[in-house]
């Protein structure tokens, strides 16, 4: 089966690790074709609608899934998607709560509303993104006025790893909150990705 003729996913490239594994593990590696868009759309949501359409504009007839959730668009992306029925996206506002799961990812959100969320990329990048993304590495002082509203750090972490504790540890303190660690792993993510989505893919592999 060419390249062109298996199920298509269109994803988030801060997803990359995450999907591999997930997709490892449903046996799917190879029966479906992943697209990653630029993670740096994570600071720019705008442009993230605009290079999904042309990925679905020349995907063809194949199952295609959308690998984001809201993230940021105020629901451009559902707006988007009424012009190409059967296109599905995940559930939810963003990583934060699909990797969690939305009644855990709610009940932290619920507790605390002044939370800033860290997932196992977003901390590796973190200086990137966040401190250089908005120019505090220039411009220390700009700190309180973008997250004086926010009292606490929760890292979601994928992967059980210390380091990346740490990191995310590093990172609440440069931004002067105080730290959460909870490990979810990629359950959330493994069950955004629909059944008939998974059994297409399988069913395209046997008749190949």
């Amino acid at each position: 089966m060419s390249g062109g003729d298996r199920p298509l996913i269109i994803a988030c490239g801060a997803l990359v690790v995450e999907l591999r594994e997930v997709l490892e593990r449903n046996a799917l590696t190879d029966a479906v074709e992943v697209r990653y868009l630029p993670a740096n759309l994570h600071n720019r949501p705008e442009g993230i609608v605009p290079a999904l359409r042309e990925h679905l504009d020349a995907r063809g007839n194949r199952p295609t899934f959308v690998g984001y959730a809201d993230c940021g668009t105020g629901g451009l992306i559902d707006q988007m998607l009424v012009d190409y029925p059967g296109v599905e996206r995940i559930a939810g506002a963003h990583c934060y709560e699909f990797f969690a799961g939305s009644s855990v990812f709610h009940a932290v959100q619920d507790a605390e509303p002044g939370t800033f969320y860290l997932t196992d990329f977003l901390t590796k990048h973190f200086r990137a993104l966040v401190w250089e993304g908005l120019g505090l590495d220039r411009h220390p002082q700009l700190r309180d006025s973008y997250f004086g509203h926010y009292t606490k750090v929760v890292y979601f972490s994928q992967v059980s790893d210390g380091s990346l504790v740490e990191m995310a540890k590093d990172a609440a303190e440069m931004l002067g909150l105080n730290f959460e660690h909870i490990h979810v792993g990629v359950q959330g993510l493994e069950q955004s990705i629909p059944v008939v989505f998974q059994s297409a893919a399988t069913r395209n592999v046997s008749v190949n």
